[in-house]
């Protein structure tokens, strides 16, 4: 059941990394890396951390099925954990186009969440106006990068979608 998003402020340190993080040609740089980086340091660790934790990030594996593809896709993102619920802000770097995975829970909204070991089924959907809100103001407190994102995705609406638990 959704509540009350509860979550560690970033420290001193988390906030130096992220304001390094935001600055657009790092972002950029990072932007087609880091999940591959994040991928790789799973694979190091057997499933235990990414180098996106250190930023103090929550990060869930998100295995979506392709839009056009129909494989699974899973991809390591920042997530906002709402009790049973998980909010995922689609910013994509505050890129041209949302992330490939936001268009694959679009076509297909049933996908799996590995979040501390636990692999769980959820459904996805487009958050409403007030749950836009509550997640996106729950991603801003833990990593402000999402307002510089915002501004360079001004073209575009930032999508949050929310993933809920689903009985298989």
């Amino acid at each position: 059941m959704a509540g009350e998003i509860t979550h560690t402020k970033p420290n001193i340190l988390q906030r130096l990394l992220h304001r390094i993080i935001m600055v657009r040609p790092v972002s950029m740089f990072f932007a087609p890396r880091m999940h591959r980086l994040d991928i790789w340091m799973l694979k190091l660790t057997r499933g235990k951390y990414t180098l996106s934790q250190l930023a103090g990030w929550t990060v869930v594996q998100l295995t979506t099925t392709g839009a056009k593809s129909g494989q699974p896709r899973t991809m390591p993102l920042i997530a906002t954990v709402d009790g049973d619920r998980i909010g995922l802000i689609a910013s994509s770097f505050g890129r041209e186009h949302n992330p490939g995975w936001y268009y694959n829970l679009k076509a297909n909204p049933v996908c799996y969440v590995d979040h501390n070991g636990k692999m769980i089924c959820f459904e996805a959907r487009e958050a409403d106006e007030s749950e836009y809100e509550k997640y996106w103001q729950a991603g801003v407190s833990v990593y402000a990068g999402y307002k510089a994102y915002k501004e360079r995705a001004s073209h575009r609406h930032i999508p949050v979608m929310v993933l809920e638990p689903k009985e298989e």
